[in-house]
């Protein structure tokens, strides 16, 4: 079996979990951004990462995903929500929806650094915007994601995507 990792990272985060995927898959594999990847027809299973744009994978790795069809893949990705909200749930039912002909074996979603840029134009010209202002608590949760992800995210992803590689190998039952 060979496998494929894809990611696109503006922060770094999620290209730290797009590594740390990487070094658990088995050989033969092959990691690259989102940008640059190949053609998956080679691949048997495609690990697809992104980082969370306006609701969705963000542009580069959503056009990757959608040339992606009749594989076995597994999602990850990176936000500044935390990973159970609702927000977050939203996001991954739109990476699904990118997705759409393969079959997704596992998801991973955790927080990560927002842009600083970003948080700036929080605070300056959508600071009237009730959606997107700088809330206190939009402010704590922005400061928790700067933490992310850590060595327990890294492990969590580790450990799913060896077992989504087991089971894309038909060496486990999902």
């Amino acid at each position: 079996m060979k496998s494929l990792v894809v990611y696109s990272s503006r922060t770094g985060n999620t290209q730290k979990v797009a590594r740390e995927i990487y070094d658990a898959l088995p050989e033969p594999k092959d990691i690259f951004s989102a940008k640059d990847a190949p053609d998956p027809s080679d691949y048997d299973f495609l690990a697809l990462g992104f980082w969370v744009d306006k609701g969705t994978a963000n542009a580069s790795s959503a056009r990757y995903m959608e040339t992606v069809k009749g594989k076995k893949i597994g999602l990850f990705g990176t936000l500044g929500a935390y990973p159970d909200s609702d927000h977050a749930k939203q996001c991954l039912k739109k990476a699904r929806e990118l997705v759409q002909g393969n079959e997704i074996l596992g998801e991973f979603l955790c927080q990560g650094k927002v842009d600083p840029a970003l948080i700036k134009m929080m605070e300056t010209k959508m600071k009237d915007d009730p959606h997107h202002s700088m809330t206190p608590e939009r402010r704590a949760r922005l400061e928790e994601a700067a933490k992310h992800p850590d060595k327990k995210d890294l492990a969590d992803a580790r450990e799913l995507f060896v077992e989504l590689a087991q089971i894309a190998a038909g060496k486990v039952s999902a």
